[in-house]
């Protein structure tokens, strides 16, 4: 804590407001993010989203089929806490529910516990520290199949599927650089999924690479606005250790969200997002449009 204090107001007097600005904009791109001030944080997303269609295999989008529909409901809760003075970690616990609608099944509501994720986060070299560097954040993750596999289903549309039965381990770079009220950041992930049998056969999702650029501007430390720009991509499968042709994927998913602070204990956000409907920016995916909204409790 003594150190922390340090560091804050070092950071306070070097930079004055456009340090506190910086990191509002950062927490508004990530809201599980801790700000300078902050030792821990508690908070809960809520998602809403509606499928406006797909992308084939080779990269055309398709409106969804008369009569279908499919309505996406989720809520992160989550937990962050600062270790040593530089990392944090970060818990979050998904609870999906699914509604489809098809025109020969009619339509069915699913869901459950999602894949449960664990994150942690070290600033080697924080935002505005050098003169001639960006901040650097090394990034790492691991998720458990909490949720309910597809091959494990019990509806026929599959919407009570909550996980994708795998271990995920990630690992990723983050660069962030402030320019008065505005935050530029640049992320990119890499992610692998254990091997796992289904009915015997062994299966192998591809691995995923994910590259995420975001700006973000805050005119105080009361509101920040960020667009979010995070484009995914998926090799292909693999089964008894053969690839599996056209099983790759790939997304674009676009997002701008707006957060308050009401105080120094309370954040509050609210979004939209939408995965262009164009032919080329998806492969294999459902394209979605959809809001979200959140609340966060700080502890400084």
């Amino acid at each position: 804590m003594l150190g922390l204090a340090v560091a804050l107001a070092f950071l306070a007097l070097a930079n004055g407001a456009c340090a506190q600005a910086c990191c509002a904009g950062a927490s508004a791109m990530t809201p599980g993010r801790l700000e300078l001030h902050e030792t821990a944080l508690v908070g809960m997303q809520v998602l809403a989203s509606g499928a406006v269609g797909s992308y084939s295999e080779a990269g055309r989008f398709k409106a969804m089929p008369q009569g279908a529909a499919e309505l996406e409901f989720r809520q992160d809760l989550f937990a962050s806490a600062r270790w040593f003075r530089r990392g944090q970690a970060t818990l979050t616990v998904p609870l999906i529910e699914s509604w489809r609608r098809s025109a020969t099944t009619g339509t069915e509501l699913g869901g459950g516990i999602g894949d449960v994720n664990v994150a942690v986060r070290y600033d080697a070299l924080r935002n505005r520290e050098s003169h001639l560097l960006p901040g650097i954040g090394v990034l790492a993750g691991v998720t458990l199949p909490t949720g309910r596999p597809p091959e494990s289903v019990k509806l026929p549309l599959g919407s009570d599927a909550t996980g994708v039965g795998a271990v995920q381990l990630s690992a990723g770079v983050a660069l962030e650089q402030g320019f008065g009220d505005l935050l530029v950041s640049v992320s990119g992930l890499v992610a692998k999924r254990a091997s796992r049998r289904i009915s015997g056969v062994k299966s192998t999702l591809g691995t995923q690479l994910t590259a995420i650029l975001g700006v973000a501007v805050a005119p105080s430390e009361v509101i920040a606005a960020a667009v979010v720009a995070a484009y995914t991509v998926e090799g292909d499968a693999s089964i008894d250790d053969r690839v599996v042709p056209n099983t790759s994927s790939r997304r674009l998913r676009v997002s701008a969200t707006l957060g308050l602070s009401p105080s120094d204990e309370w954040r509050l956000h609210a979004g939209l997002f939408l995965d262009p409907p164009l032919d080329s920016l998806g492969k294999n995916e459902t394209a979605a449009l959809g809001g979200t909204v959140g609340v966060i409790r700080s502890f400084l």
